[in-house]
């Protein structure tokens, strides 16, 4: 097998520029600012979409360990079939809250977070929380997840107004200031090919006192390019508790971090 070559095409460098140009102005702006000083690390458990395998199959591996997840659901696509497998249904969202996981908004429509206008993404937000309320109306979406790409700046503005934080990607852990409207995350099949990675990076979160949210989507036997296999997934978990971090869902871990016990605050929001 020969050398892999790198596409040098203009339409790929032109492709690869906006997408660097957009990572930056995602990152960069419309930042919600928030010092931790939290004293202990923590380590939370997301999956994106949901499929149903997130709950019958991660969700009886956290279940075993007492372990709650964070579940980011476009109730949408709730029943359909999807590029990360079958979408979990009405009994499956029961399952979950009556095991004490937690839900997120994902938005109703699965709306790509860059290439939507803010308010078409705010519509789809507020659509999520009204078909809740009709179907699991003792739950709530304190949390969002960026479906599919990190989001506008004026679309993290937007969102700031009804989450308490929100979720995008960057293969890294939270440390010293975090923007709540942009938290990095960790997409655990992005790592597969070296599991060992993943196990450095949750070293390296507990010696910073920092906070890494894993993402993903199915957890199954050969799964999507989106997923995660169940023995992988299972022995991130157990490194995860063994590593003596604190293994919460999303909305709870922050809940902690930002509790008066922990000192931080908010030390600036971009407009």
């Amino acid at each position: 097998m020969g050398p892999v070559t790198q596409d040098m095409s203009p339409s790929s460098l032109y492709r690869r520029l906006t997408n660097r140009i957009r990572r930056g102005l995602s990152s960069g702006l419309a930042k919600r600012r928030y010092e931790m000083r939290n004293d202990k690390p923590y380590i939370s458990f997301s999956f994106d979409d949901f499929p149903r395998s997130a709950v019958l199959t991660a969700g009886q591996i956290l279940n075993r360990r007492g372990i709650s997840g964070t579940y980011y659901a476009s109730l949408g696509m709730m029943g359909q079939d999807s590029p990360t497998g079958r979408i979990f249904s009405q009994a499956d969202l029961e399952q979950l809250l009556s095991e004490d996981h937690e839900l997120g908004c994902h938005t109703f429509d699965h709306y790509h977070a860059w290439d939507t206008r803010p308010e078409e993404f705010e519509g789809s937000v507020l659509r999520n929380r009204e078909m809740l309320e009709k179907i699991a109306p003792q739950a709530i979406f304190k949390t969002l997840s960026y479906p599919l790409s990190g989001p506008r700046p004026a679309t993290k503005i937007v969102a700031s107004r009804y989450f308490s934080c929100c979720r995008g990607g960057g293969q890294t852990f939270n440390e010293g200031v975090m923007d709540l409207n942009h938290l990095h995350g960790y997409f655990l099949e992005q790592n597969l090919d070296d599991p060992n990675s993943i196990k450095e990076m949750i070293d390296r979160n507990c010696l910073a006192c920092g906070w890494l949210i894993f993402a993903t989507h199915d957890v199954c036997e050969g799964p999507t390019r989106f997923g995660c296999p169940p023995g992988i997934f299972d022995d991130i978990v157990e490194y995860s508790v063994q590593s003596g971090a604190t293994v919460l869902p999303v909305g709870r871990a922050l809940e902690k971090i930002s509790g008066a016990g922990n000192s931080g605050k908010t030390v600036g929001l971009d407009s």
